[in-house]
């Protein structure tokens, strides 16, 4: 065994969460209902600035990679019926909302939001709009399936306001995409990539994948080199979640054919120098960026912020989750829609709010919930920073944080006066450090990926 290879052993073998919520779901509980969601709602403070995250669970092919809350559907009444009930939602959160509450962004996510017809799509927009007060330069990001995608629906969308999408790629080898059941070519994606630069989409960023099955560095890098000739302001590249305990569809990729934990750390790397090679500045675990864009704007000044989008400028008050499972943090915690599109319309459509569950923050979520933050996206901890907005409670950190320095014997961190930088060595793991400062980590609630 290497020197790298026992390395990524050590500190990737246990399992972490990627950290996009402290406490992350698996905690959520019952004890978080409609009532509780709705007083924290009304307490939010005038002229609150919001953010909105509508989930549409819906495809029309299932992709066996996917760890999202969707439902395959060959037919639109489905659809149609789910979209009554999420505009009856969003009428009911807004009534609890401060009128000046502004939105200043607006993501919609899925599933595969453009799987809805134009006349939908413009409908829906309405019924925010006619809702939600939207500041004069609101963000509205829509994820993107591309596979079929028409000029009709890509018409509508920037009718009703699209500023930046999020086009799905995963990856373009052929052999690969068979095993994941996500067969889309290059020709098709460069099509809607360049139709939406024609209706003036301001910012467009494309998701890649490593680790899927039969993936090799060869194909990812071929992949990429594509990618890149696609001109996007930003590229995700997160690692396959390999899940199936959860997503049990799942268990129709072979486990036999994906890549080891060693084979991923390395095409994590040589897609990380490629990308970097491109022109692209490295943002936090799983983000690269334009230097212009505002997400390497924001993670050099201190200003990089991360929710369940990933990687945000986001620096909302609140998020607002509307749709079957989605998710919601105001300040006083975390809130969590029903999961089940069926049970979910039940209750909106009996008047309820959807929450099912969610967990109320405590003084020590907050700090914990802050460094992870702090240090998934700016790769340090700093315990001044820390008693600067925590006071003497900062000290709870103090234990874990030079732990981390004196067990660190392979150069993932730099000690400094008050805490440590990340090195370049060290962001591979950089959830496996953050892990460390986790109170919950060791409870029998969750179950994750891997940490690489």
């Amino acid at each position: 065994m290497t020197p790298t290879e026992e390395l990524i052993l050590r500190y990737a073998a246990k399992p972490v969460p990627r950290y996009t919520s402290y406490p992350t779901a698996p905690h959520f509980h019952a004890g978080i209902d409609g009532a509780r969601y709705a007083d924290w709602l009304a307490a939010l403070p005038d002229q609150a600035c919001l953010s909105l995250y509508l989930h549409v669970p819906f495809c029309d092919t299932l992709c066996w990679f996917c760890g999202c809350h969707t439902k395959i559907t060959q037919q639109y009444a489905p659809i149609a019926s789910y979209l009554r009930a999420l505009t009856a939602e969003i009428a009911s959160v807004a009534a609890h909302l401060p009128a000046s509450a502004r939105v200043r962004h607006l993501h919609w996510g899925g599933g595969s939001p453009t799987i809805l017809s134009p006349a939908d799509m413009r409908a829906l927009g309405t019924a925010l709009k006619e809702c939600f007060a939207f500041a004069a330069d609101a963000e509205f990001a829509v994820e993107v399936d591309p596979r079929g995608l028409d000029d009709a629906r890509i018409a509508a969308l920037a009718e009703i306001g699209l500023s930046r999408v999020s086009i799905g790629v995963q990856d373009f080898d052929p052999g690969v995409q068979a095993l994941i059941n996500r067969r889309q070519s290059f020709e098709e994606t460069a099509r809607v990539v360049a139709a939406f630069r024609a209706i003036g989409v301001g910012s467009l960023n494309i998701d890649a994948i490593y680790g899927l099955p039969d993936q090799h560095e060869r194909q990812l890098i071929a992949t990429l080199c594509q990618v890149v000739a696609l001109d996007p302001d930003r590229v995700a590249l997160f690692g396959y979640a390999h899940v199936p305990w959860m997503k049990t569809h799942q268990r129709l990729i072979p486990e036999e054919r994906l890549p080891g934990l060693v084979e991923r750390h390395a095409q994590a790397e040589a897609a990380a120098d490629f990308l970097v090679g491109a022109g692209y500045r490295r943002i936090g675990i799983d983000h690269f960026a334009k230097a212009s864009d505002g997400l390497a704007v924001a993670a050099a000044s201190g200003r990089l912020q991360r929710n369940f989008q990933g990687y945000t400028v986001d620096p909302a008050d609140a998020l607002i989750g509307l749709g079957a499972s989605a998710i919601g943090r105001l300040a006083q915690g975390y809130v969590q829609n029903e999961t089940a599109i069926g049970q979910y319309r039940r209750r909106v459509e009996a008047g309820e709010l959807a929450t099912a569950r969610g967990i109320a923050l405590s003084a020590d979520d907050r700090l914990r919930g802050h460094a992870i933050e702090r240090l998934m996206c700016d790769l340090a901890f700093s315990e001044a920073a820390l008693r600067h907005r925590f006071g003497s409670l900062a000290e709870v950190l103090r234990a874990p944080a030079a732990a981390i320095i004196a067990e660190d014997r392979d150069g993932l961190v730099t000690p400094t006066e008050d805490g440590f930088l990340v090195s370049e060595r060290g962001r591979p793991f950089l959830r496996s450090i953050a892990a460390r400062f986790d109170a919950y980590i060791a409870a029998p609630a969750a179950r994750h990926s891997a940490a690489v």
